[in-house]
């Protein structure tokens, strides 16, 4: 049995139903989710220099989070100084 005609057909359905500000507002719901997701990539992309740091002073300190938060903390910041 093929699904996807019925999958076509109930997504139809839900879309018909809802009327023009119903899809106005899911697409307005699913730009603001794809402008959160862009933001934290590059949040993410901008604290790999802090990630990779915090790495190796956790394994150079035996497991000590307190230095390991320090080092974090002090390379993200730096990392996201440079960028202003």
């Amino acid at each position: 049995m093929d699904l996807v005609p019925f999958f076509a057909a109930a997504v139809y359905a839900v879309l018909d139903g809802l009327g023009f500000a119903g899809l106005l507002t899911i697409l307005i719901i699913l730009v603001i989710i794809g402008l959160v997701i862009v933001v934290m990539v590059k949040f993410f992309l901008i604290l790999i220099p802090a990630i990779l740091v915090a790495v190796v002073v956790y394994f150079l300190t035996s497991g000590d989070l307190f230095w390991t938060g320090i080092a974090f903390l002090v390379v993200a910041l730096l990392s996201l100084l440079r960028k202003i």
